[in-house]
């Protein structure tokens, strides 16, 4: 990590931090300017705790120690703060030392005292462990690798911070103190114990919005509409459980509630005796910041800004929504919006609707987070249209619609649903990502236990859409799409994928392959069903195509031996209405009731086993599956089966051959169905430990200490079965889920990252420091800088990556001596831009036997191509014959660490034919990632070739991404050509870019992101 010089303000240890009852506080470097705020701070820290601090009674600072505590060198003396509103609520300091335990003389000496004082009325809030992660942080930074804490027996909460990081401890006891010393190094459980606190924190944040016991609507008019005054009417039409004020500074001094709602009304948030823990703030942009002051100072838990006029306004909003972050901050609370539509809590014991939205969304199992209001919008008027009411299946667990998103993300919301159990399925509308490293990370630890689905917006422009102040991920859509595969995401396009996608999802057990029947009324549906199957690479089965005049009951029989055999995973029902003499169904029921019916009855018999409707012209039908189960008992059973009516045409015929051979005119052209025996039930999610919080607010579980710990398998509400008006829809939706479901298994055997005795890790780092010291002087702030060949040959072969020689040729004669020195045969290059890796335009001459060969081949370059210094000739020794690849590694400012793999030429360039991973990747991941691309099976003997060594191919991309992920300095290796033969591999080009190390990265302690 770059370091600042010494007594320069380090910037970038200031950072926002989540604490562990949800609150946020400050952290920063203690200043010369804070003695005022330590004496302060000091003044109101119990006698005990200045007793455990100092080992004796300490009541007061004298001058000497407000000096010394304020006055740092930034490196071998540093001490942070933790603020809250300004002022401080905890300090730590760390000195260094050396083996004697006195004052470091030596700057090589690595171990430092370290030191801890929190205020009483904010112990147990996880002040001193965030502190612990930060100090850590910046003493690695100075080069300090070990901490020493000498604390009194009686401290345990203290000793408690240090054994509960998670670092390497050696704990001794003399003298009557307790002398705990740990490395700094992060190990595995320290980067556990640091992500479970972070989860359970924010998600705490997010309960606290989310459950409030009383809110305020600021800006609620005194006339009827507007927008404070319908986010009222919104939260008292909910049947909110709490609490509720209205606020606006030009009510009459005298009005005491507001009609018609008969709400308490007053004129300033200091007026509400009461504590209040929601602010929804819906007045002018220019008044907003003096609401937030009044908000902070009566101990507002969060704030929901409904007001516009910020970023989406242009740079003059964009610094005003920074200001009302940083002010929001400054207290404490966490912020929705600005330029946000609300959120909503379906809880029984909540029931909050602080949106404005006019409909309080039914109850159910999905929770929904959109940066668009009118994505929004679409979204709960789409989900309400396939199953209004609770309990139905498009209900919803929370729903959050951030705006402009300043503060409250996606990723908030992920760390809260990732254990919520009224979560079954998260709904993502993007628009931009702020911190895509750390929704990575999150999204594919909550995939490992409930679907995630997301749609983004904003994906070709290369921008941010206006009032997102956040980077431009430079790396193209294809790119981002690929690494969210990786990470189980479930990637569609529309907002109609997304509602289809969630209700399967939420309604229906994970398929356990992608066998899927088919069977219907109709073969027509059931073709286009089978043909969208084969489209998403689905393995349909020989439809079952019932007559047209079929009768509920005859449904409910073929679908309970469809689900009753090993041969099938899922089953996509089709239906038309009834066609033919008589009545199928009893005159006091309708058609679509009771085949709904009929298909509960079979579901229910299999419930291991997803079903998915696929239906034309029978709405009924799909509002009665998309509805809650009737009672037992209650549910009208399936007729009888009737006579059927008039044959059905040929096409429509159930009789179908058994032979998969073409079939003549007016027969199916389906294969046979197999006969399998009884299927097996299997369970629907793996278990897990108890839940910590719901979206009700209720804490079950506060001990849990590490991000390992998985949460409980989401309930399925039995015998909903989501029914879709088109064939595509259901199958697409279907074959998300396969997908997701292997992904799931694949990711239950999670792959290693190999260690490799051969490589010099620290050595590597000692090049890299080198080199950033020479080259980057001269090069612009913020900008990479290639590495000279030698050099990045020898930086690569300290990872075990080995590159053939090559030599410069300027002339005939420099390139005759050359390939003497390489031995015959050669290859003939050129390196210049335009014409490097062009065999097509003939800057790569092959398989050169001898001198004369040479000359007349150099002579054919320059005559054809250009001059010498224009081409930059080099001669390189050949290789076995192999299939040419391509290996990349790349650091995205905001996306992060990519390992690209393809076939070089035309495959990567033209096809743009490349599989990605994110850094580090497993064993497992880059044998996946070779399978993947298109081209794959060049390496594995298509046509007859000789397979290629993969295994080689699979270490060389493992021993990239360790070195990329090893050294954050290394931003960009390129490796092309790689030609893999059949045994071995050779690397014949490599270019390697170095820039000075990020001051903060994803895996540095935790803080909140500052756009």
């Amino acid at each position: 990590m770059q370091k600042p010089p010494d007594h320069a303000y380090p910037t970038h240890w200031e950072a926002d931090v989540v604490l562990r009852d949800g609150g946020t506080a400050r952290i920063r470097p203690i200043t010369p300017d804070d003695a005022e705020r330590l004496v302060s701070f000091y003044e109101q820290v119990s006698d005990e705790s200045k007793y455990y601090r100092f080992f004796a009674p300490y009541p007061r600072l004298s001058d000497r120690d407000v000096h010394r505590f304020t006055h740092h060198d930034y490196v071998d003396r540093v001490g942070l703060a933790a603020l809250v509103g300004g002022e401080f609520i905890a300090t730590v300091r760390y000195d260094r030392i050396d083996d004697q335990g006195l004052p470091a003389k030596n700057p090589e000496d690595d171990q430092a005292e370290v030191a801890f004082l929190v205020q009483d009325a904010h112990q147990g809030r996880g002040v001193a462990s965030a502190l612990l992660e930060h100090v850590a942080a910046v003493a690695r930074e100075r080069g300090i690798r070990r901490f020493a804490a000498e604390v009194l027996p009686a401290n345990s909460k203290m000793i408690k911070v240090f054994t509960d990081a998670g670092y390497t401890q050696k704990r001794t006891f003399e003298d009557g103190v307790v002398r705990l010393e740990f490395d700094l190094e992060p190990t595995e459980q320290s980067m556990a114990v640091m992500r479970g606190r972070e989860q359970r924190a924010e998600a705490r944040s997010v309960q606290r919005l989310l459950a409030p016991g009383s809110v305020a609507v600021i800006g609620a008019g005194r006339a009827p509409g507007g927008v404070g005054r319908t986010a009222l009417r919104s939260l008292l039409d909910s049947g909110f459980t709490g609490r509720v004020h209205a606020v606006n500074h030009a009510f009459p001094e005298d009005m005491q509630r507001l009609r018609p709602e008969d709400v308490p009304a007053v004129r300033a948030l200091r007026e509400i005796p009461d504590p209040v823990d929601l602010a929804v703030i819906a007045v002018p942009a220019d008044h907003v910041p003096d609401v937030v002051r009044d908000c902070g100072e009566h101990g507002v838990q969060g704030v929901l800004i409904l007001s516009s006029g910020y970023a989406e306004a242009g740079q003059d909003g964009r610094e005003r929504q920074r200001a009302l972050l940083r002010q929001a901050r400054s207290y404490g609370m966490r912020l929705i919006g600005p330029n946000a539509f609300g959120l909503i809590n379906t809880a029984p014991d909540v029931r909050l609707n602080a949106s404005l939205a006019p409909q309080m969304p039914g109850a159910g199992h999905i929770g929904l987070f959109t940066q668009s209001g009118a994505i929004g919008i679409a979204l709960l008027s789409g989900l309400h249209a396939r199953g209004p009411g609770d309990g139905g299946i498009a209900g919803i667990s929370a729903f959050v619609s951030a705006g402009n998103r300043a503060d409250v993300s996606g990723n908030d919301l992920l760390q809260y649903w990732y254990d919520d159990p009224d979560t079954d399925v998260v709904i993502l509308y993007l628009e931009s990502i702020g911190n895509p490293r750390k929704f990575a990370r999150l999204a594919r630890r909550t995939a490992a236990v409930k679907p995630v689905v997301v749609a983004k917006g904003a994906r070709h422009n290369g921008t941010a859409p206006p009032g997102h102040a956040v980077p431009t991920v430079r790396v193209p859509d294809s790119t981002v799409a690929a690494l969210m595969r990786q990470a189980g995401v479930i990637r569609v396009d529309t907002v109609t994928e997304l509602i289809d996608a969630g209700l399967l999802l939420a309604s229906q057990p994970l398929p356990a392959g992608p066998r899927i029947a088919i069977l219907g009324n109709s073969e027509s549906l059931a073709l286009l069903a089978y043909d969208a199957c084969l489209t998403e690479g689905l393995r349909p089965q020989r439809p079952h195509v019932l007559p047209s005049a079929a009768t509920p009951d005859d449904f409910r029989a073929a679908l309970a031996e469809a689900l009753s055999g090993d041969g099938c995973d899922a089953v996509v029902v089709t239906a038309i209405p009834w066609v033919g003499e008589g009545a199928a169904v009893s005159l006091a029921d309708s058609e679509g009731v009771a085949l709904a019916a009929a298909l509960r009855t079979a579901a229910a018999a299999h419930p291991e086993k997803p079903v998915t409707v696929v239906h034309l012209a029978m709405d009924d039908l799909a509002e009665t599956l998309a509805a809650p189960a009737p009672e037992p008992g209650t549910e009208p059973a399936p007729a009888p089966a009737q006579s059927p009516g008039p044959a059905a045409s040929a096409g429509d015929n159930a009789a179908r051959p058994a032979d998969p051979a073409p079939a003549p005119a007016g027969t199916s052209p389906f294969p046979p169905a197999p006969h399998s025996p009884p299927n097996r039930p299997r369970p629907l999610l793996p278990p897990g430990p108890p839940p910590t919080l719901s979206l009700s607010g209720r804490q079950q579980d506060p001990a849990r200490d590490a991000e390992a710990n998985t949460p409980p398998r989401p309930r399925r509400a039995p015998l909903r079965i989501p029914a879709y008006p088109a064939a595509e829809r259901a199958v697409r939706s279907l074959a998300e889920a396969v997908r997701y479901a292997a992904w799931r298994r694949e990711a239950a055997e999670p792959g290693r990252v190999p260690e490799y005795d051969d490589i010099q890790e620290a050595a590597a780092g000692a090049d890299i420091e080198r080199l950033l010291g020479r080259l980057t002087p001269d090069a612009p702030t913020g900008r990479s800088v290639p590495v000279p060949p030698q050099d990045a040959e020898a930086l690569l072969a300290r990872y075990g990556i080995h590159t053939r020689p090559v030599l410069p040729a300027p002339d005939p004669d420099t390139a005759v001596r050359a390939a003497a020195r390489l031995g015959y045969p050669v290859a003939l290059k050129t390196t210049a831009p335009h014409l490097r890796h062009r065999a097509d335009l003939g800057g790569v001459r092959l398989d050169i036997a001898g001198e004369a060969e040479l000359r007349r081949t150099y002579s054919e370059l320059t005559d054809f191509l250009g001059s010498p210094e224009e081409l930059r000739p080099v001669v390189q020794s050949m290789v076995p014959r192999g299939v040419d690849t391509v290996i990349r590694a790349a650091i995205d400012p905001a996306a992060g660490a990519v390992l690209s793999f393809g076939l070089a030429g035309a495959p990567s360039q033209l096809l743009g034919d490349i599989a990605h991973r994110l850094i580090p990747a497993t064993d497992r991941e880059v044998t996946e990632q070779i399978r993947s691309i298109r081209a794959a099976p060049l390496l594995f003997g298509w046509r007859g070739s000789q397979p290629v060594d993969t295994a080689a191919l699979s270490e060389l991309l493992l021993r990239v991404s360790r070195l990329v992920d090893d050294h954050p300095e290394v931003v960009g290796v390129d490796l092309e050509p790689v030609v893999v033969a059949a045994h071995g591999l050779s690397v014949l080009g490599a270019t390697v870019r170095l820039a000075p190390a990020p001051a903060t990265t994803d895996l540095g302690p935790r803080r909140l992101p500052v756009y």
